[in-house]
């Protein structure tokens, strides 16, 4: 009797541990989804910051006009 009733305790517990770790997996992914998307915008917002820095760094090589 104590076998069956131990028996049943470990199904229990894997049964457990089995919805836990899908239901962490299913986290994991939403979470490496999530980063790709931050990391294409990250990317995006680098090369934007890289092409305002080269107009604007374009500008600061002229001489300043006359007035200064």
């Amino acid at each position: 009797m104590e076998l069956d009733s131990r028996m049943a305790d470990l199904e229990a517990r894997l049964a457990f541990q089995d919805d836990t770790i899908q239901a962490l997996n299913d986290v994991l992914v939403e979470q490496q989804r999530a980063i790709g998307l931050l990391q294409a915008q990250m990317g995006m917002l680098a090369r934007r910051q890289a092409d305002l820095q080269n107009r604007i760094g374009g500008d600061e090589d002229e001489a300043p006009p006359p007035h200064y």
